[in-house]
């Protein structure tokens, strides 16, 4: 009787050992997928929220804005602000104020701690609804004084344009009216 006596064979136990390899190697592959998935996700909702709150102004006017004569121009504008509903605080310290009509644009600088403004300068005039610092807050208004370099004359459009270091821009447009006085309503 012959016998063949072969060592190629496949035991149980490799056979074991092979299977738990590839159990493991798609563990921890699935394990990289997920953890990439559930980082992407986090990150699609992070992008989301910054976006919401990047696109939302914080600011709107409160009541008129009205603008100063001086030598037949109008170089001195007043308004009020406060947050829309929900908006986060501004500090009006870092915000930015520019003045634009047909023929110039202006970047104006602000004048920290009230009084009137220069020439080219802005101001947090008046406080109302809250405490003193340049932080305007839920219920604050604050009363803000502009005065440009160049004004602009009867019927003229002129552009305000309030731009916080968070948050969407608030653009005001308005025009002079045909007949100025000391002070007037820009409509």
């Amino acid at each position: 009787m012959l016998t063949i006596k072969s060592d190629n064979a496949f035991t149980g136990l490799e056979a074991a050992i092979v299977l738990i390899a590839f159990v493991v190697v798609a563990a921890v592959f699935s394990y990289v997928v997920l953890g990439a998935g559930f980082f992407t996700t986090q990150k699609s909702q992070e992008v989301v929220h910054t976006s919401v709150g990047q696109t939302s102004s914080s600011l709107e006017v409160v009541g008129n804005v009205y603008g100063a004569k001086n030598a037949n121009v109008i170089d001195t504008l007043r308004f009020d602000v406060g947050l829309t509903a929900g908006g986060s605080p501004v500090d009006m310290s870092k915000t930015v104020l520019t003045y634009s009509n047909a023929t110039n644009l202006e970047y104006l600088a602000f004048k920290d701690g009230g009084g009137e403004p220069g020439a080219g300068q802005w101001t947090v005039f008046a406080k109302a609804g809250g405490d003193t610092d340049n932080l305007l807050e839920a219920g604050e208004i604050f009363t803000l004084k502009a005065k440009v370099t160049t004004g602009f004359p009867v019927n003229d459009k002129a552009r305000l344009e309030l731009k916080p270091p968070v948050g969407a821009v608030l653009g005001l447009q308005r025009t002079a009216p045909p007949q100025l006085d000391t002070w007037n309503v820009l409509k």
